[in-house]
């Protein structure tokens, strides 16, 4: 990671980690492309290029430095006129730490070059909290302990304490916090956007267990919220058909299985810890999906949807 780290900096400090992202992103997209054809592409793009050619001994500099950065393998397939292009695509659409980052700086590419139409391009707000993000890392890197002053949404007032800080995670446009809390000796989640204060406390490391895994703990789960008491077991959604498009294209969690399909609507499968967020999540879809099992994730969505009823009755 040290080294992936100062590669990444030495990319900024050069001003070179555009220009690997968008040879990454022009093979990727052609699947199959001439060094000749690059080099056209090169020259189209003139925010990148300023008009001036790309000598083959440059791409292929930038085509070592960005299998180091991305961890991804960019072949020449000789057969045929050398083709280039990249070995492992699939490991794109994985959600490793590299493709989303390639992800996240093409992204921001694609918005720089286009700032013209800045009016015509509308962004999500995200929450505020990022502040905090590389002070979190940066006690993550060093195994110490994090003092933190926290306004939770149930509490009227903010609490200061310490944390053994674990994992963070990206879910729905928030940071999250994954951390052992001394006091309650357990492992609890912190949203990023409300912390109000931060402290690295050097002098006090911590030892994280060898054994844990943040992405095993978080793999029984739809998102970030977290419980012991909620049983791992087969969720069966009964979905229309409409929606199951939606659900083909954006799997709920990585367990989903399509079972059953007919013209009017599918059975997807599912082997998780029903939590809140899961269940917010199927009431998102609202009659477009129905919960067959379990029966007592029927039964609580059911207590849920009348008391919206009953909110919405008229006097």
């Amino acid at each position: 990671m040290g080294n992936f780290t100062s590669l990444i900096e030495e990319c900024m400090s050069k001003n070179l980690l555009n220009k690997y992202v968008w040879l990454v992103e022009t093979i990727y997209k052609a699947k199959r492309i001439t060094f000749e054809e690059i080099s056209e592409k090169w020259l189209d793009n003139k925010e990148l290029s300023e008009g001036v050619d790309l000598p083959l001994r440059t791409f292929h500099k930038w085509r070592i430095a960005a299998e180091e950065m991305f961890g991804l393998i960019i072949d020449c397939e000789r057969k045929g006129g050398y083709h280039y292009y990249i070995q492992n695509a699939e490991d794109i659409k994985r959600g490793s730490i590299r493709s989303w980052l390639l992800s996240t700086i093409s992204v921001s590419n694609l918005l720089i070059e286009n700032q013209h139409l800045k009016d015509r391009i509308l962004l999500e707000s995200i929450p505020s909290g990022q502040e905090y993000l590389s002070s979190i890392i940066e006690a993550i890197k060093s195994n110490v302990t994090l003092s933190m002053t926290y306004q939770s949404y149930w509490r009227d007032a903010s609490n200061t304490f310490e944390v053994e800080p674990y994992c963070v995670k990206l879910f729905k446009q928030r940071w999250y916090l994954l951390a052992r809390s001394p006091y309650y000796d357990d492992l609890l989640i912190y949203a990023l956007d409300r912390i109000l204060d931060l402290e690295i406390l050097y002098d006090q490391p911590f030892k994280m267990p060898k054994s844990f895994s943040p992405s095993e703990f978080f793999n029984e789960y739809y998102g970030v919220i977290v419980g012991v008491n909620t049983p791992l077991e087969k969720v069966r959604l009964k979905v229309s058909a409409g929606q199951s498009n939606y659900f083909r294209s954006l799997p709920l969690h990585h367990t989903q299985q399509e079972t059953f399909t007919t013209g009017d609507y599918s059975i997807f499968e599912f082997q998780l810890r029903p939590t809140f967020d899961f269940q917010q999540e199927i009431l998102w879809n609202g009659d477009s999906v129905e919960v067959l099992e379990p029966i007592w994730l029927r039964q609580e969505l059911s207590k849920k949807i009348n008391c919206m009823q009953d909110k919405y009755k008229e006097e």
